[in-house]
């Protein structure tokens, strides 16, 4: 079982929602793009957060859209064995610096985990002291998490708190 690392982070000075999430995916590695696999909703739930259509863009102008919007991405893992995609088959993880990271944005205002798995690990790799920084536990946009979609999108509408006005 060979290690699994995640992407770089796609942050800016102006971040001021940094999206969590555990470890990418069999399908997301094989193609080096976060939320690659079709069947993950997170391009649909953010899209419909910052009210674009990121489904009908390609990666680059995705990751570009996002950063417009002020949000960014990364994952609490940054290595791991797993089998598979399954967040309950990570092993033997090691976390990002979250601490580091969280530090180098000036803006950040709201740090949100995607799915359960995100929020144990990034909360425990964070510490006790984000300082006024809100932590939210969104439900996970992988397929594994049956949660309907309306109800997933529902959740995800309190990000909408931090968007920067238009």
């Amino acid at each position: 079982m060979t290690f699994k690392r995640c992407f770089p982070p796609v942050v800016d000075a102006n971040t001021r929602i940094l999206i969590l999430g555990s470890l990418p995916g069999e399908v997301s590695l094989a193609h080096g793009q976060y939320y690659a696999n079709p069947q993950n909703k997170f391009w649909f739930l953010v899209g419909n957060v910052i009210e674009r259509d990121l489904v009908g863009m390609d990666y680059p102008a995705r990751l570009d859209t996002l950063l417009k919007h002020q949000v960014g991405l990364w994952d609490v893992v940054a290595e791991a064995r797993r089998v598979g995609s399954l967040d309950s088959r990570i092993r033997d993880h090691a976390s990002n610096d979250l601490v580091q990271l969280v530090g180098s944005l000036p803006n950040l205002a709201a740090i949100a985990f995607n799915g359960g798995t995100a929020a144990k690990l990034g909360i425990r790799a964070l510490g006790q002291d984000v300082g006024k920084i809100e932590l939210i536990t969104l439900p996970s946009s992988s397929p594994a998490h049956t949660l309907a979609y309306a109800q997933k999108l529902d959740a995800w509408q309190a990000l909408r708190r931090w968007l920067p006005e238009r």
